[in-house]
């Protein structure tokens, strides 16, 4: 990554196995208890899906790049007129737990670009937590959460 483009880097770990953990990301019936509201469709190589927020009334185009069995996806989606690029890394750690790391690239480094990285920094890092609350205790944190988003 050079001075002049922004990436966002984030990791946490979660007390499940990586088949797990891969499921939950893939699973458009177990993303529905952390992260969006509906989906057209399990993440597989090569697919287009399109994704509902529930603090948003429009879909969002995902197109999925490639998918490696509990270890990696990538797509791409689109912020602010661009295609950007996610990538999902899982790496098994200590006592069956999971290491989940979200990368995504990547914008210039301008007041768009600072602008973005904040915004998603931040929606990764609750990515990240509601993924670990739902599949370490059953807790779904966004239920409610952008509820003020709507007004």
């Amino acid at each position: 990554m050079s001075n002049n483009m922004l990436e966002i880097k984030t990791a946490i770990q979660i007390q499940k196995p990586v088949e797990t953990v891969f499921e939950a990301i893939i699973d458009p019936e177990k993303m529905k208890n952390y992260f969006i509201s509906k989906s057209s469709g399990r993440m597989e190589e090569g697919k287009q899906i399109f994704w509902k927020f529930p603090e948003f009334d429009e879909e969002f185009p995902i197109r999925v790049s490639k998918v490696e069995s509990n270890s990696y996806i990538s797509y791409y989606w689109e912020a602010d007129g661009k295609e950007l690029l996610v990538e999902i890394s899982l790496s098994p750690t200590d006592n069956n737990s999971t290491l989940v790391t979200v990368t995504e690239k990547s914008m210039e480094n301008n007041e768009a670009g600072i602008k973005w990285l904040k915004g998603n920094t931040e929606g990764w890092a609750n990515f990240l937590t509601c993924l670990k609350a739902y599949l370490e205790y059953g807790i779904n944190l966004r239920k409610g959460a952008f509820d003020f988003m709507k007004k």
